[in-house]
């Protein structure tokens, strides 16, 4: 079998959405990170996602790079999983390098949510459509008649469709039938930010983040916050018995961020500075959100990708949990380290040991630097690979990210 290695990319600035990046459009912020990383080294592949479809891009993988001056006969195709995009181009990926000609396949995704599309309602559209086919001139009067209603506006949160309900609500359900409490949530926002700032102080994100725009840093880390802050926020999903916060839940984010997926020999053009790892194991999760809550996966997921490996909890060196929100993290440790709770989509599992809170997310995580949804998988397997590189050979890591629909992906890493 291929041994398949992770190399970490780079990734634009995250900035919040309606403010830097504003401006900008999907294509333009993909360039720069689709650019210094071609400088590195060509690729023999492209994968590239985007969560919120941009109605005019057919095929955002191409497109982009096309625009960003790549070379037009690397082949692109784009590919979407939620806020898991990019981390499932990565196992894409995986499966490709070393077969078909291909060694070395660039993956990442971009999310720019200060520019989300608004479309016509699916009916008028259809009935838009129909008409232009018979009386085009009444097509024109047609459209000066629409109405607000007529408009499929975004709604907040990013709505799940079958639902109609946001990732928030959905959490802030989770969060009460789980108990979580307020104050356990400021605190792992908490941690994120102090964990962020301090990466950044010790220039832990230099090599991993290209200036653009006149940005040159996260926008959003806050090193001066502290548990008051954090505690005087109102809960935004449920105003009157909520706990999930601004604070404690991942802001809407404009951004990209690639990174590399390789055989030995697609490592070997990549040069010697490449940081890598070596990817171990996947798992891939999905559930009925209607009934075991919709970004719990991972839950599920993290205990068998241990288990089929003979590991446990303390196995695990460093801990990447994206944090859509901080009581969903305590959620899925809270099911991950329940011998009975996780019986449900995990049967016959042992004990696993306690979880080490200590290895979680020692450079913050997305509460503190973002969220835009396809860049994220990119992000956090990049710091994972930066995180292992400092670490003995051998040392593991977990990779999480829960995505809409009940779904969700892990990965397990090893240092080389």
């Amino acid at each position: 079998m291929t041994d398949v290695f992770l190399v970490a990319g780079v990734r634009t600035p995250f900035l919040k959405a309606g403010t830097g990046f504003a401006d900008q459009t999907p294509l333009t912020l993909s360039a720069p990170v689709l650019q210094a990383m071609a400088e590195q080294s060509r690729p023999d592949l492209i994968i590239w996602g985007q969560v919120i479809p941009s109605l005019s891009l057919s095929n955002i993988a191409r497109e982009a790079a096309l625009d960003a001056g790549l070379d037009p006969t690397i082949p692109a195709y784009s590919t979407q999983l939620a806020c898991s995009t990019s981390m499932m181009g990565a196992i894409q990926a995986s499966g490709l390098v070393g077969r078909g000609g291909i060694d070395l396949a660039l993956v990442g995704g971009v999310e720019q949510m200060s520019r989300s599309p608004i479309a016509l309602d699916e009916k008028v559209s259809a009935r838009l459509a129909a008409m232009a086919a018979r009386d085009p001139v009444g097509t024109m009067r047609a459209f000066s008649e629409l109405t607000p209603s007529d408009f499929a506006l975004p709604k907040k949160g990013w709505a799940n469709r079958i639902s109609g309900r946001s990732m928030g609500d959905h959490m802030e359900e989770t969060a009460k039938l789980l108990r979580i409490a307020r104050t356990e949530q400021d605190k792992i926002a908490l941690a994120s930010h102090w964990n962020a700032a301090r990466a950044w102080e010790t220039g832990a994100f230099d090599a991993l983040v290209v200036p653009f725009n006149g940005h040159s840093r996260d926008a959003m880390v806050r090193a001066d916050t502290s548990a008051e802050r954090l505690a005087s926020l109102k809960p935004v999903f449920d105003p009157e018995a909520g706990t999930l916060t601004a604070g404690n839940s991942s802001p809407l984010t404009d951004g990209a961020a690639g990174m590399w997926v390789a055989s030995r020999a697609g490592l070997e053009r990549l040069g010697p500075d490449a940081v890598a790892v070596r990817l171990v194991d996947f798992e891939l999760g999905a559930l009925d959100f209607r009934t075991d809550g919709m970004l719990m996966a991972p839950a599920y997921a993290i205990p068998r990708l241990l288990d089929r490996n003979g590991l446990r909890f303390d196995d695990i060196g460093i801990w990447e949990i994206h944090e859509a929100f901080a009581a969903q993290v305590l959620a899925n440790i809270a099911v991950a380290t329940n011998d009975k709770a996780r019986t449900r989509h995990a049967p016959g599992i042992g004990d696993l040991g306690p979880f080490p809170r200590e290895r979680l997310n020692p450079w913050g995580g997305s509460l503190a630097l973002g969220h835009p949804f396809a860049a994220t998988g990119a992000r956090i397997i990049s710091q994972a690979a930066h995180q292992l590189a400092q670490l003995p050979s051998g040392t593991r890591a977990v990779v999480s990210i829960c995505a809409d629909g009940g779904q969700g992906t892990v990965m397990l890493l090893e240092a080389v």
